[in-house]
C-alpha cells in the first residue's frame, strides 16, 4: 500500500478492477416484497416510492454549547444524535419504510407501500413525518448536561429513483439514486423553518394546488391532518415515546468516552467502535460529492441500458475515491451518502495531531482524488459507459473529530461529528464540480506555501495532485518541511517531524482496511 502519494499507473489498474466487478448489470422493477437488503453490486431496482428526508435543524446548537470544541460539547451532541436515532428507528420499522440513511442529523426513509397508490404514499410519508415531529419534540432530556428537542424540518418527493448497493464487504446497505431523493432532501435543507414541505409532484399526488416557492411553502395544519387520516397509521407519539422510554430506562446509553486513534485513521476499526469506545482527534475532514450525478441519473434511468452504466459509474467512481482516501493516503471513509465521499485524515499521534503536516496531506489527497476521477470519467468512456456533465465537488476543513457507532444494537450507525465536519461539508456544497474549497480552520493549519495555493478565497479550480504537489514543492522551499515531505511521498519524518516515532505514522498494514462484520454501514 502506498503512503502519501498518488500514481496514475495504480489508480488504473483498481478502476479496471472495479469494471470487472460491474460487467453484467441486472435491471429489475421493484415488485410486492421484494427485500433491498444486502443488495450485490450488479443488480439494481427501479423502485416508485416517496421519499422523506427529516433534517434536525439545531444540531449547531449543541456542537456550539461550549466555548471551545471539547470533550464536552460532542457528549452532548452524540447523546442528541443517538436520543433522535433511537426513537426514529422505533418509528419507521413500525410504519414500515425503508431506512436509508441516517447521516448526523438527516435521515432518508422511502415509502415502497402500497405499491398501486401513490397518493397513500405520500399520506403515509406525511402522517409519519408529522410523527417523527411531535415524537422528536418530546426527546430532550434536563439534567446536568441539558439535552433540547429537535427542531425539525422535513422534505417530501415522489417518483421513480434506481435501487442500488451502498457500500462494500459487509458494510452495504441500499441507495436511492434519482430526482425525488435529490428533491426531498433540498426541500429539507431549504431554509431554517420547521415544518413539512412537499414538492409540487408530491403535491399534486395528493389534490393539493402546486405553490411558486416549495421551500417555503410547508403544510398547513389541516392538510396534515387530512394526510394522517387517510394513512391512518397504526401508531402514535404517546406510544413511541412511552417505550422510547423504557428502552432508554432498560438500555441506557453509555457515556461517551474518547480515546485518540494514532494516524494512520486507514487502521481504525469502525465496527469495533460504540459510545463508551469513541474516538476524539484534531482532524481533517474531506467532503468529496459527484457533482450531476442526480441529473446523469435523471438521463439514463428510463433504459435498461442506462440504469446499467449508472450502476457502472457509481462504483468505479466512488470505489476509486475510497481508494485514493484510505490506501493512497492513510484516510478513512466514515461513509458513503448517495454519490459523495465522506472520510477524515490526519498525521501525527493519538495525543498531538501535525496540524501543518495534517494541512499538506489533506491538500495532495484532494488533488488525488480529483486526478483520480479524472482517470475513472476517462476509463469509463474508453468502456463505453457515458460521463458527460459529471464533476467532482470537493471541500475540507480541520478541527475536533469524534467518531463513534450510534442507534440501536444491531443496527448501530457510524457517525463522525464536530464544527469542522459540518464546515467541510459547507465548503463543498459551495463549490462546483470542478472547485476545491479549504475551510477557514485548515486554512490556519496549512503552511505559506499551501495557503498560498488557494489564496484569500480559500477555494481553487482543477486542484489535481500533480498541481497540488508541483505547488507544494515550489513555493515551500524555505517554509514548509512537512509539504515538501508530502508533496515528494516522503511518509517518515517529513510528514511526522512533531511525531513520535515519526517513521511509523504513514506504514499501513497488508489487510483491507473496509468493515468486514456484517452490522455496518457504508
Amino acid at each position: 500500500m502506498a503512503a502519501g502519494n498518488w500514481k496514475k499507473e495504480r489508480a488504473q489498474a483498481r478502476i479496471a478492477t472495479r469494471l470487472k466487478e460491474v460487467e453484467t448489470i441486472e435491471v429489475r422493477e421493484y415488485k410486492r416484497d421484494t427485500n433491498l437488503d444486502d443488495l450485490p453490486r450488479n443488480k439494481a431496482y427501479r423502485v416508485d416510492g416517496v421519499h422523506l428526508y427529516v433534517d434536525i435543524l439545531n444540531l449547531d446548537e449543541m456542537l456550539m454549547s461550549s466555548q471551545s470544541e471539547g470533550p464536552t460539547c460532542h457528549r452532548r451532541t452524540l447523546r442528541f444524535l443517538n436520543l433522535h436515532q433511537r426513537a426514529v428507528h422505533r418509528i419507521l420499522g413500525a410504519v414500515d419504510a425503508i431506512k436509508v440513511d441516517f447521516h448526523n442529523q438527516r435521515l432518508h426513509a422511502v415509502f415502497a407501500k402500497p405499491y398501486d397508490d401513490e397518493a397513500l404514499r405520500v399520506n403515509r410519508a406525511v402522517a409519519t413525518a408529522q410523527l417523527i415531529i411531535d415524537v422528536l419534540a418530546g426527546t430532550g432530556e434536563d439534567g446536568d448536561e441539558y439535552i433540547p428537542a429537535a427542531e425539525v424540518r422535513v422534505g417530501i418527493d415522489t417518483g421513480i429513483a434506481l435501487a442500488v448497493c451502498n457500500g462494500r464487504r459487509g458494510s452495504a446497505e441500499p441507495l436511492f439514486l434519482g430526482v425525488p431523493a435529490n428533491h426531498a432532501a433540498k426541500r429539507a435543507g431549504g431554509g431554517d423553518a420547521t415544518g413539512i414541505f412537499l414538492t409540487n409532484e408530491a403535491r399534486s399526488a395528493i389534490g393539493l394546488t402546486e405553490v411558486e416557492d416549495e421551500d417555503a411553502s410547508a403544510l398547513g395544519n389541516e392538510d396534515v391532518a387530512e394526510c394522517e387520516r387517510e394513512a391512518a397509521l397504526s401508531i402514535t407519539a404517546e406510544t413511541v415515546l412511552r417505550d422510547w422510554k423504557t428502552d432508554l430506562e432498560n438500555n441506557p446509553i453509555a457515556r461517551f468516552e474518547f480515546s485518540g486513534h494514532t494516524p494512520p485513521f486507514a487502521d481504525l476499526d469502525l465496527e469495533l467502535l460504540t459510545p463508551g469506545n469513541s474516538r476524539r482527534n484534531d482532524a481533517v475532514s474531506i467532503y468529496a460529492d459527484i457533482d450531476g450525478f442526480t441529473r446523469y441519473v435523471a438521463q439514463h434511468i428510463d433504459t435498461d441500458t442506462g440504469a446499467r452504466d449508472v450502476v457502472r459509474a457509481l462504483h468505479v467512481l466512488r470505489s476509486e475515491l475510497d481508494a485514493v482516501l484510505t490506501q493512497d493516503f492513510g484516510g478513512r471513509k466514515i461513509r458513503f451518502i448517495g454519490d459523495c465521499v465522506h472520510g477524515v485524515i490526519a498525521a501525527g499521534t493519538a495525543q498531538t495531531t501535525d496540524t501543518e503536516a495534517s494541512a499538506a496531506n489533506a491538500i495532495l489527497c484532494t488533488g488525488a482524488l480529483r486526478s483520480s476521477f479524472n482517470v475513472a470519467l476517462a476509463d469509463l468512456k474508453s468502456a463505453g459507459i457515458p460521463t458527460d456533465g459529471l464533476g467532482l465537488a470537493i471541500g475540507f476543513d480541520a478541527g475536533p473529530v469524534a467518531i463513534t457507532r450510534l442507534g440501536m444494537k444491531g443496527a448501530m450507525i457510524r457517525c463522525a461529528t464536530g464544527r469542522c465536519v459540518v464546515q467541510s461539508e459547507a465548503e463543498q456544497l459551495d463549490c462546483t464540480g470542478r472547485q476545491t474549497a479549504i475551510g477557514e480552520s485548515a486554512y490556519s493549519w496549512a503552511s505559506e506555501a499551501a495557503r498560498a495555493i488557494f489564496g484569500s478565497d480559500r477555494k481553487r479550480a482543477d486542484l489535481d495532485f500533480a498541481c497540488a504537489s508541483a505547488e507544494l514543492s515550489r513555493k515551500g522551499e524555505s517554509s514548509s518541511k512537512s509539504s515538501r515531505a508530502a508533496a515528494t511521498g516522503i511518509a517518515g519524518a517529513g510528514l511526522l517531524e512533531k511525531a513520535t516515532p515519526a517513521p511509523t505514522a504513514f506504514q499501513f498494514p497488508n489487510h483491507n482496511a473496509a468493515p468486514t462484520k456484517p452490522a455496518g454501514f457504508a
